[in-house]
């Protein structure tokens, strides 16, 4: 089974990542956590996969249920951040004001903990409501 968690994306501003949609550089992110990075050693440019399973908008509330597999790369600095592709930022519409829910299932093709279901990183949902967000800008 795979490792699940709620986070919040990082990155850049709208208008910043509305310059870097068009030209294919890292926009958004989100850290993979602790224990899941040091246990399997990731890499930078590692391949990790799984399922996106909710996106909820600043102030809390779900925005979309994709339940759609991924394949997305570590940062080419760290293993531990996990690039969010401009496909995806685009069909989202997502902003670094948003948070994901994942299940991380494979990392550099290995199964993560194969014989149970890990949940560390849950971000509260008391604390997803953000006094302060900007719009997503398309390019």
């Amino acid at each position: 089974m795979p490792e699940v968690e709620r986070t919040i994306l990082v990155g850049f501003d709208p208008v910043i990542v509305r310059g870097y949609l068009k030209t294919g550089a890292r926009a958004l992110w989100f850290y993979l956590p602790d224990e899941l990075y040091t246990e399997y050693a990731i890499k930078p440019g590692v391949k990790v996969s799984g399922t996106l399973l909710q996106i909820y908008g600043p102030d809390g509330a779900k925005v979309a249920s994709p339940n759609e597999a991924f394949e997305w790369e570590t940062a080419k600095e760290t293993g531990m951040a996990v690039n969010v592709p401009a496909a995806v930022i685009l069909k989202y519409g997502l902003t670094e004001f948003h948070f994901i829910e994942v299940e991380i299932e494979r990392v550099g093709g290995q199964p993560v903990y194969p014989a149970k279901e890990v949940s560390r990183k849950m971000w509260p949902e008391d604390k997803m409501k953000l006094a302060y967000s900007i719009k997503f800008m398309p390019p």
